[in-house]
């Protein structure tokens, strides 16, 4: 059986942008004295995540799924509990139910998911569970001496809203990732003041950063045209 391409469901501009990505993190690792592979390897699926994430495609779901298992294990060896717990006690779970929501909700009869539209009753309950849930974490992260505490607990916030607004196939899921990678390029550039290994690490949110933007303009773009 043909295993189709999914590069080539990509127009000119995303391959330059995901090329563009891969490249920024390729070098932030090779400019290292000291190679961290799995941190190249998260940061690697990560870019390819996001791009097909931008085009309304189960496969960015999946390898979501995949990096965020990855990044937690990262976080861990770092002392950011709240990164370990969140991606992988909340990021990685949330994205599986996301496959299974976007592969329920096909545009038509095209690969691209439909675009969701929250309602004020969901966005009330997504609120009120962001809230609690960074209440919740700040003094179980507290407790475990997690590192740079209070940008810890942001990244909580972030992370759960965002993963949240993906389920629900919206496009203000890139806003609150946006969010949630300047919180984490803070993070990282705080834990590259000790140990530069980590460098690779604040390059790649910060490519996060700039696909995550493509992904709000261009899930507008797929609003419009699924609303025509």
């Amino acid at each position: 059986m043909k295993i189709a391409n999914p590069f080539k469901a990509l127009s000119k501009f995303e391959l330059g942008l995901w090329t563009g990505s891969v490249i920024t993190v390729a070098v932030s690792f090779l400019l290292l004295p000291d190679k961290d592979y799995l941190s190249l390897i998260a940061s690697l699926i990560g870019v390819t995540a996001l791009i097909f994430v931008s085009k309304g495609l189960v496969l960015g779901q999946v390898l979501t799924v995949v990096f965020a298992v990855f990044y937690g294990i990262i976080s861990c060896f770092f002392q950011y509990y709240g990164e370990m717990i969140t991606y992988l006690g909340m990021t990685s779970p949330i994205a599986v139910f996301s496959v299974i929501s976007w592969f329920k909700h096909p545009y038509g009869g095209t690969k691209e998911v439909a675009v969701g539209k929250v309602s004020k009753k969901q966005a009330l309950v997504l609120a009120v569970l962001t809230a609690a849930v960074t209440a919740s974490f700040y003094f179980i992260l507290r407790a475990l001496g997690t590192a740079n505490l209070a940008f810890s607990t942001l990244s909580v916030a972030t992370s759960f809203a965002a993963c949240s607004l993906s389920y629900l196939r919206s496009p203000l899921y890139a806003v609150a990732y946006a969010a949630n990678d300047i919180v984490l390029i803070v993070l990282w550039v705080l834990a590259a003041t000790e140990d530069i290994s980590c460098l690779p690490m604040v390059a790649c949110f910060a490519v996060f950063l700039v696909n995550d933007a493509y992904g709000f303009f261009n899930w507008q773009r797929m609003k419009k045209r699924q609303s025509d």
